[in-house]
């Protein structure tokens, strides 16, 4: 009996982790592997839905622990975005973008991690250099995830590679990519339906600055008036957050995608808080600091936290 394959994202899930799994799920399928099945490390975000119900997909299985099961771990790998007690999992591939975190395996394992705007490009990639004809469905899918973490090719990660594939993806899955970007932004940006909690930790992961124990979470919008009435619940949920998970900060960005900005959110100790004074160049006025041209928490959030905890 085949024993079963997980593909499986980061907590929070977002569009590039949940179709990453789905996509890279199924041409390992196509390559001939048997019993490799996509997952979701929770439920999907709004964007995420609008996404597959577009291209009539269902959302994939949930999956919480990974005790005791083989893992393909797509779009991260770090211990704390992953799923629950993924080092006593059987880790056999990592598919990601981000930089290379403390994920440990007890034998060589395949690793395809490559410095673009989405795990999705990597993998659409992948089907060109293997041959393998992407369904149309797919297509949309991995479209979708480049244009959602490139932020409609706005955010400094971006790069030709991403453009090429979303080029491609979109003469599959026969759409505009601008225009279906559009509409997945204001997907995303429906704010009327979302708790502070769920704004908080709808995009959020876990790091280690040096020792501060971190949160950093985003919520991208088109308008950050849309979250003006909802600030002071966040900051509460921010504060709850910390104590309940012995956090020294989290850091939300709201993210005006229209405006390329971010208001930086903090919530932290004394220390923390120095950190991310300095990280940013300014001092936090009304729990935060506004920075112009930042939309990417990869690249202009987590390397400046690292440098200024790390010195």
């Amino acid at each position: 009996m085949t024993e079963n394959i997980y593909v499986v994202g980061h907590k929070s899930p977002d569009t590039d982790s949940v179709t990453s799994a789905i996509a890279y799920a199924n041409l390992k399928m196509q390559m001939g592997a048997a019993g490799v099945i996509p997952a979701a490390a929770g439920p999907v975000n709004n964007e995420t839905k609008f996404i597959l119900d577009h291209f009539n997909l269902q959302a994939p299985m949930v999956c919480t622990d990974a005790a005791g099961q083989k893992i393909i771990l797509v779009d991260h790998n770090e211990v704390g975005q992953a799923v629950d007690n993924i080092m006593k999992a059987d880790i056999v591939e990592v598919v990601d973008h981000h930089k290379i975190g403390d994920i440990q395996t007890g034998k060589p394992i395949f690793f395809h991690n490559e410095p673009v705007g989405a795990t999705g490009t990597i993998i659409a990639s992948m089907y060109q250099q293997n041959n393998i004809p992407i369904p149309k469905e797919i297509a949309g899918l991995m479209m979708a995830a480049i244009l959602s973490d490139t932020v409609l090719f706005k955010s400094p990660t971006c790069t030709e590679k991403d453009k090429e594939m979303v080029a491609m993806l979109s003469q599959i899955c026969g759409e505009d990519p601008m225009k279906f970007g559009m509409d997945m932004l204001k997907a995303k940006s429906d704010m009327g339906s979302k708790s502070a909690e769920d704004i908080l930790m709808g995009d959020f992961k876990k790091f280690d600055f040096a020792g501060v124990k971190a949160g950093v979470g985003q919520i991208e919008v088109m308008d950050l008036s849309d979250l003006e009435s909802k600030r002071g619940a966040i900051l509460a949920e921010m504060k709850k957050k910390v104590e309940a998970e012995n956090l020294d900060m989290i850091v939300l960005m709201l993210t005006d995608v229209m405006k390329e900005a971010s208001d930086l959110l903090f919530y932290g100790n004394d220390k923390a808080a120095l950190g991310f004074e300095k990280a940013f160049g300014g001092k936090i006025a009304n729990n935060s600091i506004y920075k112009e041209k930042c939309l990417s928490r990869k690249k202009q959030v987590i390397p400046p936290l690292e440098s200024a905890f790390k010195n």
